[in-house]
């Protein structure tokens, strides 16, 4: 059974601005993207482009869909998935109470998140928040 390539048709300008798109947007991924479908704007086969863009052929397919679903600017959108912490909600609260009740150790500052908040975290993770939030000087000692 013969595999269905994904026909796409390209005008100069387009060509044009894949071509620029692949070396000068600020997103690497971004740039990737153009650069496969500036190969297929020269109607290379997809097993080439895949190989000379260093991508799969499923991650080409799924550039060649966005480009169907939405030119070029659905390529340059980047959806980066960012987890946030159920701690988020409590920064406010915590600042102030580890302001005025400084903790001497990390494992004081689990014990009074987890009171606090009824959130139970890892000593790792709750280093981390509160040195991203830079909320005591336990954390940023430690």
């Amino acid at each position: 059974m013969l595999a269905m390539t994904i026909q796409l048709t390209f005008t100069a300008e387009i060509r044009e601005d894949l071509n620029y798109q692949r070396y000068n947007h600020p997103i690497p991924m971004v740039q990737r993207r153009m650069e496969v479908l500036w190969l297929k704007s020269h109607d290379l086969p997809h097993e080439l482009i895949a190989r000379l863009a260093g991508v799969t052929e499923n991650s080409i397919r799924d550039y060649f869909r966005l480009y169907e679903a939405g030119g070029l600017d659905k390529l340059k959108e980047v959806n980066l998935y960012r987890p946030t912490s159920e701690l988020d909600a409590h920064v406010m609260s915590l600042e102030e109470h580890f302001r005025n009740h400084p903790p001497a150790t990390i494992k004081e500052a689990q014990h009074e998140i987890e009171v606090l908040t009824g959130i139970k975290r890892s000593e790792t993770q709750v280093r981390e928040f509160l040195k991203k939030n830079s909320i005591c000087v336990a954390a940023r000692s430690a």
